[in-house]
């Protein structure tokens, strides 16, 4: 017999330890871990870990194997890991209805649980009475179950076991918008059993659906029908909420050490260097002790102030925790392993010496890992004034099992034994490598042979759908149908992926089908669901932050191939050419470069050997999977007027069960046409005039709703219900209208009871002058009749009012008119598809939604991510009654959507978006801008275009200045509304016309003032400076407007807040106070603060006087810096703004200012001057804020002469 080498003999030493420390435990039945002798509970997490030194120890064996016995020892080891993993795969397995319901819930009622019974695999604790959803520990179970069979070892035996693994993965598809309980099992850091959003939940998620895509877990031995698929827009979304909320750890953690297994060793979940250092130092410098670290600031777990007779802390105690928290040697050894994959051989040698310390020796030579140190109870007060001074002791489990297995891999990583590629097989650690730029392959596509041929008179050569056959080409969403087949399981009554649709990067790949290769077309150019893809400028926008986000997102082999077709709706009005947008940009295409990204314009073919396929082998005619399970299954919403591509080679009468499948899904229930033409010969006067369409439908809407209406012919004055599109005014609040002439009143068509006479009505249709007339007529019958009364419009049967209001929203949107459109939508409640995405977007990003006009409970918050159902109806409900606003705020959460993930800068500072006062700030810069009455302005924003509403949107979100020119309509255009176009001012870009619209735009507006229509024509004017300021009056007003409404504060302001609310007894602001006590619960910089600050400020309904406080704060937490221990009780706000304003007057009068100059607002009693003052110079806000806060805190401040500075 040979004898053992060196490095056998060590190896020995390991397995030894492994023996007694962490296999001893195993159960013999079930594979699991018990977390001790007394407890029988199995945690999924904590069973994972454990487990890592039993895979590591068995490929060392393997690799170093000595002698025959050494390999038999590796397959030992690596069986037992096998038995674990699928102990808790039987362990899930026996909760598959809870997987089924979480993917349409995502409650955390119907999870799966965090622990089991070690012995049985059963559950141990009801689904409440535990922190059961951690998004996290399922995600790592898909993780390493990837990595392990990646490395050899096979774990899953089934094809039912395989679709259960595929369902896990829609599972933890979501966790980008999942409150959870965390890696620590608390949620919010008071453990009152509240979820939140945790980053290490999210970046564990993105780490085990990037490790599990298109992996067979059969491993060598599978075929297609082993596969896992992820869909990649998925793994983008927790990767952009990764960036958003990193170093943070959640809003009540400013930062947590459980984030070390998220940008290192086992996730490496994220790609960009910066960041993962930002938040290793992060790490260090606030969670670092002398035996580990903290897992998060004020974590009073095991401490000797923590009342273990009850689970929740009260929020006022956390403070008692500060400094004294227990610290966790196993966070080493993640620093340990990181220190090993990056090659940092100081930092290894760091904190092998700082184990070695740390670690407790038995007699017999084995070491273990504790659970944590704590401060001893007699020493907690010296540790509390003097951090780190105080030696601890080993407190809680020993051996952790969780850190003792990590000691163990770590030191065979250190000693060679294993090479960092061995335990990361599927190379995860090259997440942070250099990336090649992205070329986007674009191929143009022709709906039709005469769209081709339009196109090749402007020298434009494209195939059409028909020429690229065999190729298909189809809607995004027949791959969202077809999608919901992926993981259906009969036995197990699993049904397959939830409906949600699909991005572009779903979109970008090739599929192969039944052995047909698809393309699918983006999801924004689908048009029949809401009006943004009928804007052929909007397209062209949409399409260029596809592309840019195509070229950062891109992960897969291969490079991305985007179909953009061009349809009959991108011809000019009357169908003769090619809108000039889109021409213009297959022209950009056609140079390489769109939007700053690298393109590349050709066939369909020439892309094949270039792209990515992906087969969707599920839908293959062997497997179980039926088209058609169920009748009603993938039939369309009542919305979809148009089909797909009538070319595409889809024949009606096809056998083929796909086919028939693509066919049914498409089946257009293609309106036919009803309506009458609108009449343009009629002699008699319109039915509807402006002056009292109004009138007569709130008479008929009250009449409805059991108003008792004072018997006037079919009038009435409109202050009774001021419901209709006409009636919305945004601007002036005071009084809507004024009763105009009422000699003409229109006599709507009664019966014999003197009722409405519906039947008329109908015929009246005919008459209509415009559609606009046609849309009230089909409103009032909405509203008294429903959507599917049959009108029975020229003795037709089956013609229903919503099929004709469908129909005139296509004829709307072929005439491109805005306000109509959005009407029809309104009435129809359509829903912008993606707006339950836009919202979580923009909730995940840490920004909070209102919706509605303030102050609350009109303004609806929205904290959560919510059903869209629910959602629409929280819109509608916050919109009044009125639904042109209703629609508006849908599409301005749409926009803020794509500028959250394309520009996040935009939106630095500001935590909560208020889209009513956001709406209320466009419609009154309109009014400023065109000079027109508040009513006309919310008329013109109801009828710009999506693209020039988003233009605006970015104007007010970024601050800068902007012109708007009126540009007159085409005679024939029915709208009576101007059409408006809005630009950035900037010499550099601008073409000459435009320099020459808005310098005379300038000029008028010099010439007239501002009109005493809008509420900002306070500001003087006639002869007294209106010339010398000129076009700069009124900037500071509106830059304060703009802060206030969007909720933008300086950078630094929430931790300034903080630091001055440990020197008083609190802050009052418009009556609500923001007491001190809140910082013995937060800390500085935990977004659960800001968030706290930011709802007291958000009861002051006035932005610009809301900026005003801010800045007062500001002022104010300059003291926060100086040597004084307290600065008084309850400090007012309000009361420094007005000492403040008081001043400004005084001094205003003192220079002998009169008049206009000394106005003051009604509602808040600031002088309009003051606002409208700069911040910064002799005169401005800050120097009398300053003198205010002088005069009110003057007993507090030190007594020395230059007090006064």
């Amino acid at each position: 017999m040979r004898s053992r080498s060196n490095s056998g003999v060590r190896l020995d030493g390991y397995a030894r330890l492994v023996q007694r420390t962490i296999l001893c435990h195993q159960n013999p039945v079930t594979g699991l871990f018990s977390a001790g002798a007394d407890h029988k509970d199995a945690w999924v997490r904590d069973n994972i870990y454990s487990i890592l030194a039993v895979w590591g120890l068995g490929m060392a064996y393997r690799k170093n194997a000595d002698r025959d016995e050494d390999k038999a020892k590796a397959y030992e080891l690596e069986q037992n890991v096998v038995k674990l993993m699928r102990g808790l795969l039987q362990c899930m397995m026996r909760q598959v209805d809870k997987v089924e319901k979480f993917k349409r819930t995502q409650s955390t009622k119907d999870c799966l649980h965090a622990k089991y019974n070690s012995a049985t695999c059963a559950t141990v604790v009801g689904d409440d009475q535990w922190g059961h959803l951690q998004v996290d520990a399922t995600s790592l179970y898909l993780l390493f179950l990837a990595q392990m069979t990646a490395s050899g070892l096979r774990i899953i035996f089934t094809l039912d076991e395989v679709t259960f693994i595929q369902n896990l993965v829609f599972y933890i598809e979501a966790a980008y918008k999942v409150a959870d309980y965390g890696i620590w099992e608390r949620g919010d850091k008071t453990n009152q059993g509240i979820p939140e959003l945790n980053t290490s939940s999210v970046g564990m998620a993105k780490a085990a659906l990037e490790a599990i895509d298109e992996l067979d877990l059969f491993g060598a031995h599978g075929g297609h029908k082993s596969v896992i698929h992820v869909l990649p827009d998925e793994v983008e979304h927790c990767q952009s909420i990764l960036y958003s909320m990193l170093p943070r750890a959640s809003t009540s953690k400013e930062i947590d050490a459980g984030l070390l297994s998220i940008i290192s060793y086992p996730a490496f979940a994220v790609e960009d260097v910066n960041l993962v250092n930002v938040t290793k130092s992060e790490i260090i410098s606030k969670l670092q002790g002398r035996y580990g670290c903290c897992r998060f600031l004020r974590d009073g777990y095991k401490t000797p102030r923590e009342d273990p007779s009850r689970l929740h802390y009260d929020p006022a105690e956390l403070k008692l925790f500060e400094n004294i928290e227990c610290e966790w040697p196993v966070f080493w050894t993640y620093f340990l392993i990181d220190g090993v994959f990056n090659e940092d051989k100081i930092q290894v040698q760091e904190y092998r010496e700082a184990l070695e310390g740390i670690l407790i020796r038995e007699k017999n030579g084995i070491v273990l890992m504790p659970e944590l140190y704590a401060v001893p109870p007699e020493k907690v007060d010296e540790e509390y004034e003097n951090p780190h001074s105080v030696d601890r002791i080993p407190v809680g489990k020993l051996p952790h099992l969780w850190g003792q297995s990590l000691y163990v891999l770590s030191c065979l990583l250190a000693e060679g034994f294993l090479a960092a590629g061995e335990i990361d097989p599927l190379n995860r650690r090259f997440s942070t490598g250099f990336k090649p730029d992205v070329v986007v392959q674009v191929t143009v596509l022709a709906e039709s042979n005469k769209i081709k041929n339009l196109l090749q008179d402007h020298g434009i050569n494209v195939q059409s759908i028909a020429d690229i056959y065999p190729l298909r080409v189809q809607p995004a969403r027949i791959l969202s149908n077809l999608y919901t087949m992926l993981g259906r399981n009969k036995n197990m009554k699993l049904s397959g992926r939830p409906h949600r649709h699909i991005g572009v990067l779903g979109t970008s790949k090739l599929y192969v089908i039944r052995n047909q290769i698809f393309a699918f077309t983006p999801q924004f150019a689908d048009q029949h669901h809401f009006y943004l893809a009928l804007d052929n400028q909007m397209i062209v926008e949409m399409l260029k932050t596809e592309l840019a986000y195509l070229t950062s997102c891109w992960r897969m082999t291969g490079r991305p191939v985007l179909t953009f077709p061009i349809t009959h709706t991108m011809l000019v009005d009357d169908g003769t050419d090619i809108h000039p947008a889109v021409l213009a940009t297959i022209r950009k295409l056609e140079d390489g470069y769109f939007g700053g990204a690298r393109v590349k314009i050709g066939k369909l073919s020439e892309f094949l050997t270039t792209s990515f396929h992906t087969y969707l082998s599920f839908l293959d005619p062997d497997c179980d999977v039926k088209l058609f399970d169920d009748p009603n299954e993938g039939r369309n919403s009542p919305d979809s007027e148009y089909g797909g591509y009538p070319a595409d080679f889809c024949e009606k009468e096809s056998q083929d069960e796909l086919d028939q499948y693509i066919n049914d899904v498409l089946q257009s229930t293609a309106l036919k046409s009803y309506l009458p033409p609108t009449s343009k010969t009629a002699n008699q006067p319109p039915v509807f005039s402006a002056s009292h369409s109004t009138k007569e439908i709130l008479s008929i809407m009250a009449k409805t709703k059991g108003l008792e209406v004072p018997a006037v012919p079919m009038s009435l004055p409109t202050k009774v219900l001021n419901t209709h599109r006409k009636s919305l005014n945004l601007v002036d609040n005071p009084h809507f209208f004024e009763t105009k002439d009422c000699e003409n009143v229109l006599h709507l068509p009664e019966d014999a009871h003197g009722d409405l006479d519906c039947k008329k009505l109908v015929e009246q249709l005919k008459e209509c002058p415009t559609l606009h007339d046609q849309a009230d007529i089909l409103y009032i019958l909405h509203i008294l009749k429903g959507a599917d009364w049959d009108t029975e419009l020229d003795g037709q049967y089956g013609v229903t009012v919503h099929c004709l209001l469908n129909e005139l929203y296509r004829k709307a949107g072929l005439n491109q008119e805005w306000g109509l459109i959005r009407y029809i939508s309104g009435i129809l409640k359509k829903r912008v598809e993606v707006l339950a995405e836009a919202c979580t977007d923009l909730l995940s990003h840490h920004k909070q939604l209102t919706v509605g006009l303030p102050p609350e409970p009109r303004e609806k918050i929205i904290t959560t991510p919510l059903p869209p159902e629910e959602l629409t109806d929280l819109i509608y409900e916050a919109s009044g009654q009125d639904i042109s606003i209703a629609v508006l705020t849908q599409e301005i959460i749409m926009y803020l959507a794509m500028y959250v993930r394309s520009q996040p800068s935009l939106f630095v500072e500001m935590l909560r978006l208020r889209i009513g006062l956001i709406i209320q700030v466009m419609a009154t810069e309109l009014a400023q801008s065109l000079k027109c009455s508040g009513e006309e302005a919310s008329e013109s924003l109801m009828n710009l275009s999506p693209f020039d509403m988003k233009n605006l949107l970015h104007h007010i979100l970024s601050g800068k200045e902007f012109g708007v020119e009126r540009s007159l309509r085409p005679v024939d255009s029915s709208s009576s509304s101007p059409a408006i176009s809005i630009h950035e001012m900037g010499h550099s870009g601008a073409t000459k016309t435009e320099r020459s619209g808005i310098t005379k735009l300038k000029s008028e507006m010099k010439q007239r003032g501002s009109t005493p229509s809008s509420p900002t024509s306070t500001s003087p004017t006639g002869s007294n400076g209106d010339t010398s300021r000129g076009d700069r009056r009124g900037q500071w007003l509106r830059r304060r407007r703009l802060d206030g409404a969007i909720n933008r504060v300086p950078v630094g302001f929430y931790e300034k807040v903080w630091k001055i609310l440990q020197k008083c007894h609190g802050l009052s602001i418009d009556g609500y106070v923001l007491p001190s006590s809140t910082t013995r619960e937060m800390t500085a910089c935990e977004i659960k603060f800001a968030v706290h600050v930011e709802s007291v400020l958000n009861h002051v309904p006035q932005p610009e006087y809301r900026q005003l406080l801010v800045e007062a704060i500001l002022v104010l937490t300059f003291l926060s810096d100086i040597e004084v221990n307290s600065i008084g009780g309850i400090i007012h706000v309000d009361r420094i703004v007005h000492m403040a304003n008081d001043l400004f007057l005084q001094e205003l009068k003192s220079f002998g200012a009169t008049g206009r100059l000394l106005e003051k607002d009604v509602a808040t009693g600031i002088c309009h001057f003051f606002y409208d003052s700069a911040p910064s110079g002799a005169y401005g806000t800050m120097t009398y804020l300053t003198k205010a806060i002088i005069i009110y805190l003057h007993d507090f401040l030190p007594s020395t002469g230059c007090a006064m500075q």
